[in-house]
């Protein structure tokens, strides 16, 4: 009711008013409208006495045009008395208070159209990445990168999420995500990070500076680490000297790439919004691989990622994880 208020008083206080006004005269008696002005025209309808009607125009002394029901036509001033006049002032603001009703109209519709858009759209992401992974698996940054690959167009059959990598016997290897590709197996690390991110490939500690430098955290190398996953990967297949792999560590969140360098030969370190334009850059730089049995790739993949379902197998990495760092045995 404000928005429709607010736009009547703009409306009206920028749209033009005039002096003239319109007129409306009365029948005086049952009276012939002509398709012309003189009786020598013919009859294009009847008014019945006292029928109201709106003046168009004055021809001359002795015939007006007039408008009745959408119809027009000319009638004899003779037969026609002057009844009210209203100010175009007032045609005026009934005019903007239509337009104005059909202006929010229409914004509701499109109101409504872009919410079910969003909607749909939503429903429609939410199926397509079904068909790879779930909305309790790995984090919120981990699906959006699946589900951007798949609306790329990689195939979900060739698109692995949240893999636990079996090395020995209770001890696993987590990866994020792994597609198989054409020209090789991209395997990704994910990051969601915020602040400056410094790093070098041959370094063990990267950092990550906040509040314009007065805050800085370290964390493992992401090289070092997609790298030891990619190892454990390549003891599982049997063709793990001929495949081509490539290591790429994604950056979500608010941050932002200060200096990184000695990134080695076929690792990539990329913003989130770049993604697709690197595994475009990968699958356009690199010759087509021939894979001597793609199946059993597919398999054990598929493998990892129902370990990585296994809730006994992520207590047990969590566990192993928690051990592996020890800080529950530190006691300040």
């Amino acid at each position: 009711m404000k928005i429709k208020l607010f736009l009547i008083s703009i409306l009206l206080t920028t749209s033009p008013l005039y002096s003239y006004a319109i007129d409306y005269f009365i029948a005086t008696a049952n009276l012939n409208v002509r398709i012309g002005p003189g009786e020598k025209y013919s009859i294009s309808f009847t008014l019945q006495k006292g029928t109201e009607v709106e003046l168009i125009s004055k021809e001359n002394n002795d015939w007006y045009r007039i408008k009745y029901l959408e119809k027009t036509g000319y009638a004899s001033t003779n037969y026609l008395k002057l009844s009210r006049t209203i100010s175009k002032q007032e045609s005026s603001s009934r005019l903007v208070k239509q337009i104005v009703n059909n202006v929010i109209i229409i914004l509701y519709v499109i109101l409504v159209l872009f919410i079910g858009f969003i909607i749909y759209g939503k429903i429609r992401d939410s199926k397509l990445l079904h068909s790879v992974t779930n909305k309790t698996r790995g984090t919120k940054s981990e699906r959006d990168l699946a589900l951007a690959l798949l609306k790329y167009g990689i195939s979900k059959e060739n698109i692995f999420h949240d893999l636990l990598i079996e090395k020995r016997k209770g001890e696993f290897s987590q990866i994020d995500l792994v597609i198989v590709t054409q020209v090789g197996i991209i395997v990704f690390e994910v990051k969601d990070y915020s602040g400056w991110i410094f790093g070098n490939g041959n370094h063990s500690q990267w950092t990550k500076v906040l509040a314009y430098g007065k805050q800085k955290f370290y964390f493992y190398n992401p090289i070092m680490q997609n790298n030891k996953h990619i190892a454990d990967l390549k003891k599982q297949l049997h063709q793990k000297d001929y495949i081509p792999f490539f290591s790429m560590i994604v950056f979500y969140g608010d941050c932002e790439l200060k200096n990184i360098n000695f990134v080695p030969n076929q690792t990539f370190i990329v913003k989130s919004r770049r993604v697709i334009e690197v595994v475009k850059t990968i699958l356009r730089d690199n010759k087509p691989f021939i894979y001597s049995n793609e199946n059993e790739i597919i398999l054990i993949l598929r493998e990892a990622v129902r370990n990585g379902e296994n809730i006994m197998n992520q207590n047990q990495h969590k566990e192993n994880i928690k051990n592996m760092l020890g800080t529950h045995r530190v006691f300040d």
